[in-house]
């Protein structure tokens, strides 16, 4: 018996309530809206529900993805024979604590939602996040940030689902933070809840820094395009997009794929692109910058194959 035929017997009879489908396109679930099928994609209502998922595709020797809101992923054009577990669907409470300064908030919230929630409650510290396109639980993963802002100046504690099973809550000088990374990086952890502690401010005020931001995101950053965002990561010394740029890459094209004509840290879908056009650019820029510079630049988009 296949693993996706046995977890489908088993979480009937397990599982009864469990919402999920079938050979589910990862293209409608990716910023990019490129990837092909996965073969389960599951949406957990509760953290108990997603311990018990991932509990029972081990058990069906399926391997699992775990899914936020999909903005930093290039998914293989075949799909994944893999178990989705899309978090972004149910798990998104966002709660103000009692000492009025702290959030604390579901992985599967998105981190614009956490941002105008702060604004609502006249707390300051997020407005980086707002035009930030991804889940909570993603932006700790990685470390997001954008304008001089970053997630491990707010964070103070996270609660995971830990690779043995045990639900744990992590402390600040735990989470390894630094460009791009935390401690969940490198392990099968699974982030389920974070705590955000902001300062007080002026509602306006952080509204207006807010809508700046964007405003500064919408006229240097083809929003208007899918993307992954950025491309490259910043490779020490110097600006993917910069060493991008002075090659002559602004507007090449692989297929459906484009360097973007205005910011050349940026490809895009400019319509059809399959994650091997992307690719195929990708190595272009990457081999090129190499031999011209010197320079090894590598994927800030995570690749799922």
């Amino acid at each position: 018996m296949l693993w996706f035929e046995q977890f489908d017997l088993r979480a009937a009879e397990m599982l009864p309530e469990l919402d999920y489908v079938k050979d589910e396109p990862m293209s409608r679930h990716t910023s990019f809206r490129i990837g092909g099928p996965a073969r389960r994609m599951v949406f957990p209502k509760t953290g108990e529900e997603l311990s018990r998922v991932l509990r029972l595709a081990g058990e069906c020797g399926a391997e699992v993805f775990l899914l936020g809101n999909g903005t930093n992923l290039l998914v293989a054009d075949e799909g994944l024979d893999r178990v989705v577990v899309d978090t972004t669907k149910y798990l998104q409470k966002i709660e103000l604590l009692e000492d009025g300064v702290t959030i604390r908030a579901e992985a599967g919230a998105s981190l614009a939602a956490v941002a105008v929630f702060a604004w609502k409650n006249s707390l300051m510290g997020l407005e980086f996040a707002h035009g930030i396109p991804g889940s909570l639980g993603g932006a700790v993963v990685m470390n997001a940030g954008a304008y001089n802002g970053v997630m491990e100046q707010v964070v103070t504690r996270v609660t995971a689902l830990m690779p043995d099973g045990v639900i744990r809550t992590l402390a600040a000088e735990e989470l390894e933070f630094r460009y791009r990374h935390s401690v969940f990086s490198d392990c099968d952890a699974v982030v389920l809840s974070a705590e955000l502690r902001l300062a007080p401010g002026d509602e306006a005020a952080i509204r207006a820094e807010m809508d700046n931001l964007m405003q500064r995101r919408r006229s240097s950053q083809p929003l208007e395009f899918p993307s992954a965002g950025s491309t490259f990561k910043r490779p020490v010394g110097h600006y993917a997009g910069v060493l991008i740029e002075k090659n002559g890459f602004k507007g090449v094209r692989v297929g459906g794929a484009e360097v973007s004509e205005k910011h050349a840290g940026f490809v895009i879908n400019r319509g059809g692109a399959t994650c091997a056009d992307v690719l195929a650019l990708m190595e272009q820029i990457r081999k090129t910058i190499w031999e011209k510079d010197g320079v090894e630049i590598e994927p800030e988009v995570k690749i799922i194959r």
